[in-house]
């Protein structure tokens, strides 16, 4: 027998909805150059973007029976994030799975092997991340563990993180940091609006970054002519 306990605490959806007008990248900037998963998961559409709470499920390359079971037992907002063993032939998930998400109000799907009818999930507008895309039919067989922490494109994903992911990528940040993070998010943001401002105003990149020295110190001579 293989006993899954499905209760978890979820992070205040206020902070998930302040967290989700950063960018992955300004976020995985903001938490020290964390959490970011392999640069291979990528949207099935540039204009995919999702955040929320991960509901975390561990499957077998090419076997999608304990998707599916996560898409059951997911509450609304949540995005399913699946480790499937990094396995890149395979379509595991396609548009018949995307409009049960839908239909649940799930918040989206973040995988590590492939996705398939990508035509009708970009037409659906459900944000869909994955390795690969892949005709490639999976089988319904091997049952195991689901919201318990997952590896998945190099990081560890605990049910209750908060994913966030757009065109660039996806971020993983811890559920017990999300207040911080936001906050130092925003301090980024503040950070390179004063950069740009600055160069507007006719500074130099070096000037503003405070790289003279630190050129000096290594050595580096430029010549003009």
């Amino acid at each position: 027998m293989i006993r899954v306990n499905t209760a978890f605490d979820r992070p205040d959806p206020a902070l998930v909805d302040r967290l989700a007008a950063y960018s992955a990248a300004t976020i995985h900037e903001a938490q020290g150059r964390l959490g970011a998963l392999a640069s291979a998961i990528k949207p099935v559409d540039p204009e995919m973007s999702l955040c929320g709470p991960a509901f975390t499920v561990r499957c077998a390359p090419r076997d999608n029976i304990m998707l599916q079971v996560a898409i059951a037992h997911a509450r609304p907002g949540d995005v399913i994030v699946v480790s499937a063993g990094d396995y890149a032939e395979a379509g595991s998930f396609g548009d018949v799975l995307a409009n049960a998400c839908v239909a649940k109000g799930l918040g989206g799907l973040i995988t590590d092997t492939g996705v398939r009818d990508t035509r009708e999930l970009r037409a659906l507008g459900f944000p869909v991340f994955s390795r690969s895309v892949s005709i490639k039919g999976t089988v319904k067989e091997t049952v195991g563990p689901m919201a318990e922490p997952v590896l998945i494109g190099g990081e560890l994903v605990r049910p209750g993180d908060v994913v966030r992911a757009d065109v660039d990528g996806v971020v993983v940040v811890r559920r017990e940091d999300l207040a911080d993070v936001v906050r130092k998010s925003q301090e980024r943001i503040d950070a390179e609006a004063a950069y740009i401002a600055s160069y507007r105003a006719g500074k130099s990149v070096i000037e503003v970054s405070g790289l003279e020295a630190v050129l000096k110190a290594k050595g580096l001579v430029i010549d003009e002519g």
